[in-house]
């Protein structure tokens, strides 16, 4: 749509939890410090900050104060996930939020195993991108590093369209990233809902909590193009 004399840039987000079916997003306090820290002590290794600028924090003082700089801040707007058992599975973030643009990211996924691979994890995407839409932005992104292929896969698995490579684009830890873009439009966000909310339905599950649809099959028809080195689904 080239024509935007009637578009209304979108407010910019206001820090109050997003409640979902089985996820509640929470803008990120200091009382969530002691439960994410123990969540993401379930990750020995710290394998899930490896793409990540911080991280993996060793102790709880350390993961503290990188908590009270990121939970200060508007841009990325840090929210703590709290699964459906009341415990917390880690956060993610809205990010290069730009009204005038009509666009928004998503990124800083620190999601710890007992997050990783649920219907939570992907509802709390889900629910950064229906703010993002239904607030008015034009465009939700995910960015991630090259090199980084299971973050590659689930943006994909969302419906977010591949978009392309930039090359050289930052350093993280000493390492050189390229930076692999997705995105989906507002006018695919009807059809995305869609297959989000047939995927989370409880009937999408059996009783041994196995997906009977899955969320790649509903998506896959909606990309407007696919990462070429992915294996067709």
């Amino acid at each position: 749509m080239s024509d935007l004399s009637q578009w209304v840039a979108p407010q910019l987000p206001s820090r109050q939890a997003i409640a979902g079916r089985y996820v509640t997003l929470e803008p990120l306090s200091r009382e969530h410090a002691a439960g994410l820290f123990e969540a993401f002590e379930e990750d020995g290794e710290g394998a899930m900050w490896r793409w990540l600028p911080a991280g993996p924090h060793r102790t709880l003082s350390e993961y503290l104060g990188w908590l009270d700089s990121a939970r200060l801040g508007w841009d990325p707007l840090h929210y703590a996930v709290r699964m459906q058992d009341g415990r917390l599975g880690g956060t993610l973030s809205l990010m290069r939020i730009d009204p005038r643009a009509g666009s928004a990211e998503t990124g800083w996924l620190t999601f710890a195993p007992r997050l990783q691979r649920t219907r939570e994890a992907t509802e709390a995407v889900y629910r950064l991108m229906a703010w993002s839409f239904e607030a008015g932005y034009r465009r939700f992104e995910w960015k991630c590093d090259a090199a980084n292929m299971p973050s590659r896969r689930a943006a994909q698995r969302f419906g977010l369209s591949y978009e392309g490579i930039f090359r050289q684009a930052g350093v993280v830890k000493g390492r050189n990233r390229d930076t692999a873009w997705f995105a989906a439009i507002d006018r695919e966000w009807p059809a995305l809902q869609a297959a989000f909310e047939t995927w989370l339905d409880p009937a999408n599950f059996d009783s041994a909590g196995q997906q009977r649809q899955s969320l790649a099959a509903l998506t896959d028809g909606l990309l407007a193009a696919r990462d070429p080195v992915l294996q067709p689904r």
